[in-house]
């Protein structure tokens, strides 16, 4: 039995909690806040086929270190998660991985929707999250764009009970802007290319497609004010349609590229101060149902090249509760939306098990990013040089208790 002794509760209460372990622990925790640990629902660890970028042993002591107890990962791999076999295969990888490192972390696998593979979505179910669709190109050759396959992945979806996750921007728009815009080369000419009409777009239809099938659908990393008025009508209506914010898009805007350049080029685009305005406001209402990391790493390399050859992401699964801490810290947050944002809804959309994992974090302590703190393989943050408020110090995961600390996690018994 684990024994958390004078921890602060959501509730404002100070207290001591029992947790179930093999191990017998008493734990001081005064000055400290007891949350549920956070699910992160959309994150690409890169297995199989790009670890040098990441794998399952660093990205699980960066989802630590950021007080995650699950990650749903995606399957733009090499080769693409698109058939059962493929996810039975990227499952013993993961398994074998996570064991070498001693880190219990649960995951939920995503199969992609892929032509000549839509058949798949039937026999999902029992092996993977959710489906995901790219309607727009993104890192890997995952892409459904014609109206013929995107009805029938929602109707096969439906039949299945299984949430489609989308990433909505329209291929045909994006490919066009591209032309148009050739002769530009800075990287802020993604967030043009990439334009929020572009996004509003393949809402509007992945929206239809849901009202019409009956299909729950997921809206992953909406990042402008054209698809939250989409999606805030969407669900007056009652479409069973859930929303993801990112933390690049809520903390960072088109002003970052002058700094970052490629490092923040990300799909969709970051978009101007308006648009990230828009998304605290559809937090503060309820129009956002979850926060995922869009956790995405890429190397120092690969970000330095020129911008037609960069990769589009960023990692962020070690700092979204850092950031979203300070968020609180500042006031733009309060703990009980953080809690419902990083685990309640996510629990309930995915229809998970209650899980016993829980994250202790110090609302007062004040660190900056540094990048050689972070345990990603890629080793590097757009949010270095932040200053925030509010970290992870610990967690109870799968009974066990894990001390985090810069560069280091570790299991203590």
């Amino acid at each position: 039995m684990i024994e958390i002794v004078d921890v602060e509760t959501l509730d404002g209460s100070k207290r001591s909690i029992q947790i179930e372990s093999e191990t017998s622990q008493r734990i001081d925790a005064n000055g400290l806040t007891l949350l549920p640990a956070r699910i992160d629902p959309h994150v690409h660890f890169r297995v199989p086929g790009a670890e040098y970028k990441e794998d399952w042993r660093s990205a699980a002591k960066a989802a630590i270190a950021g007080g995650v107890s699950m990650v749903f990962d995606m399957p733009n791999n090499t080769p693409n998660c698109t058939s059962v076999s493929a996810l039975q295969s990227k499952r013993a990888i993961i398994d074998r991985q996570l064991a070498e490192v001693g880190i219990p972390l649960q995951y939920g696998l995503y199969l992609g929707a892929e032509h000549g593979h839509l058949h798949e979505i039937d026999a999902a179910p029992d092996h993977a999250v959710g489906i995901k669709v790219f309607m727009g190109s993104s890192t890997g050759t995952l892409l459904v764009d014609d109206d013929v396959s995107l009805d029938e992945v929602f109707t096969r979806a439906a039949k299945q009970g299984l949430v489609v996750s989308v990433h909505a921007e329209d291929e045909a728009m994006v490919q066009a802007r591209s032309r148009q815009l050739a002769s530009e080369t800075q990287p802020d000419v993604h967030s043009r290319i990439r334009n929020p009409e572009a996004a509003a777009v393949a809402v509007t239809k992945a929206i239809a497609l849901a009202e019409r099938h009956g299909t729950k659908l997921c809206v992953l990393h909406v990042s402008s004010a054209q698809e939250l008025k989409l999606l805030r009508s969407a669900k007056a209506r009652g479409v069973d349609v859930f929303v993801e914010a990112t933390p690049h898009h809520l903390f960072l805007d088109t002003s970052a590229y002058a700094k970052w350049g490629n490092h923040v080029k990300v799909n969709p685009p970051l978009r101007d101060a308006t648009d990230r305005k828009a998304l605290w406001e559809a937090i503060a209402d309820g129009t956002v149902d979850m926060i995922g990391s869009d956790h995405a790493p890429h190397t120092q390399e690969e970000k330095k090249q020129p911008y037609t050859s960069a990769p589009a992401g960023i990692a962020g699964v070690e700092l979204t509760l850092p950031l979203l801490l300070d968020a609180c810290h500042q006031g733009q947050l309060s703990l009980k939306r953080l809690v419902q944002l990083t685990h309640d809804n996510i629990e309930s959309i995915f229809a998970l098990p209650a899980s016993d994992d829980w994250v202790l974090v110090d609302r007062n302590l004040v660190r900056t990013v540094k990048d050689e703190d972070l345990e990603t393989k890629c080793g590097w943050s757009p949010y270095a040089g932040m200053t925030l408020t509010g970290w992870p110090v610990a967690m109870i995961l799968q009974g066990k208790y894990i001390e985090i600390g810069a560069k280091e996690c570790l299991i203590t018994h």
